[in-house]
């Protein structure tokens, strides 16, 4: 079951500051690091994870960090399938997750274009929120697994979102 959602915190903004600037340090300074995922979305309640996308030029220069990353800590983890995944824990807790897109994608990264879109449509980051309450429950109850159970929801906001912007709809879940 994932950890219970909390209301959102001031300092997720600071806190993804630092482990941007962390990023950088142990992989190229150049990287673009964004805050995506619940976190950045000022309100909204959220597992206390800091999820990151990090823009870098292809999967060879991925590769070319990778080394000096696992050596700070960071360890490729995550069922996603279509992008590099790491993940940082603190004492046995999941803390961050740092998604990799190679420059040629980032304009069409889904978790990208949920966040924008939930910045500036407080309905709809009402209603994933909604959404995530009722998913964590339903894992609770052993109905179903917490990112299956918002995937629905997401799919549908992202669909909205990418067709605003003239992009096709593409399915949300990579796992």
């Amino acid at each position: 079951m994932p950890r219970q959602l909390v209301a959102y915190d001031p300092d997720w903004p600071a806190q993804f500051e630092r482990i941007a600037a962390e990023l950088r340090a142990h992989g190229d300074p150049a990287w673009v690091v964004e805050h995506i995922g619940s976190t950045a979305v000022p309100g909204m309640r959220a597992k206390p994870i800091i999820d990151l996308a990090v823009r870098v030029a292809d999967m060879a220069d991925f590769a070319r960090h990778r080394e000096a990353l696992e050596r700070f800590g960071w360890r490729l983890g995550s069922g996603v399938r279509t992008h590099p995944v790491m993940v940082f824990e603190s004492d046995g807790i999941r803390t961050r997750i740092a998604h990799f897109f190679p420059a040629v994608d980032w304009d069409d990264v889904n978790q990208r274009i949920l966040r924008d879109w939930l910045l500036t449509h407080p309905m709809d980051a009402d209603r994933y929120t909604h959404a995530k309450c009722d998913a964590v429950a339903a894992a609770a109850r052993g109905q179903s697994s917490y990112n299956e159970a918002k995937t629905p929801v997401i799919q549908e906001i992202v669909d909205r979102a990418r067709e605003a912007r003239g992009l096709p709809s593409v399915p949300v879940s990579d796992k």
